[in-house]
């Protein structure tokens, strides 16, 4: 789903440049004319072809660098909407099976006895979570679109859990170490969040870093989930890095900044260090 389509590339160097040929045709059709006029035009139009190719050349850079700026920003536009797309997906299933479990219990008290008032809120209940389930499921259909509904998921997007991605990172060639403390009970949207901040972190190192040492850290510090995530750089001086389109961290800002967290991405002795804080309001 995309709501911006793509910059077109345009220059008005084009029609200047057209110009400038057609110039250079007349001032060849000028060749061995005789007059006064036959000394003094060529020289005119080939100066003032020159001049104009020169400034064609100098709007053609600068619409170019002008078209690089919109592509880049439409390209982070698109990184962020992705995001929320696959936010709005997780919360989808998430609630959705909050509103299962919900509908399930409600229905599995039809046969036990119980007061006339009871029944009928258990009953409201269990039809309010199943509508509420069906515009769920409508509002996912609209968010994905007819261009993105039967999109195929990318492979890395069954790495759901942390072993999984630790796995996934050893097989890669790094060499991970986790440090994970008890937090306790986290909502699930909070593990998600952890679980995409340790996979793209985790990615980002096997691009830019190669195979090397990656300290990944997980704690709470209060009401808040702490996942840090930490390379030693370039293990080899003949590596060469094979960086993505560069916004995986934009999109990964824009699922921690929706449940009211922060990341910080910034180098450190000589590696790269991903730190996102997610607040977490589940009762311990």
């Amino acid at each position: 789903m995309s709501i911006h389509p793509r910059p077109a590339w345009r220059s008005r160097a084009v029609p200047v440049v057209a110009a400038v040929a057609v110039i250079l045709v007349m001032a060849m059709c000028t060749v061995g004319a005789s007059g006064p006029a036959a000394r003094f035009i060529p020289p005119l139009i080939g100066g003032g072809a020159v001049a104009a190719a020169v400034w064609a050349l100098r709007r053609w850079r600068a619409d170019r660098a002008s078209y690089e700026r919109r592509l880049t920003a439409w390209a982070a536009s698109e990184a962020v909407l992705d995001e929320r797309l696959r936010i709005a997906r997780d919360l989808h299933d998430l609630v959705s099976h909050g509103l299962g479990l919900i509908t399930v219990r409600a229905a599995a008290t039809r046969h036990l006895p119980k007061p006339p008032a009871v029944a009928a809120a258990l009953t409201d209940i269990e039809q309010t979570s199943r509508d509420a389930t069906a515009e769920l499921r409508r509002m996912l259909t609209v968010l994905r679109g007819p261009s993105t509904e039967a999109a195929p998921r990318a492979p890395m997007d069954d790495l759901g859990t942390l072993p999984t991605i630790i796995d996934w990172a050893s097989a890669a060639g790094l060499r991970p170490r986790l440090a994970a403390e008890p937090v306790g009970d986290v909502s699930p949207g909070v593990q998600v969040a952890v679980c995409r901040t340790v996979r793209e972190a985790l990615t980002n190192v096997v691009r830019h870093a190669g195979p090397t040492d990656v300290d990944i850290a997980l704690h709470r510090d209060g009401d808040v989930v702490v996942v840090v995530v930490a390379d030693d750089g370039p293990a080899s001086t003949g590596w060469r890095a094979t960086p993505g389109a560069g916004h995986g961290l934009l999109g990964l800002r824009e699922r921690v900044s929706s449940l009211g967290g922060t990341l910080v991405a910034e180098p450190v002795e000589g590696g790269f260090r991903v730190t996102a804080r997610i607040p977490d309001e589940v009762p311990r």
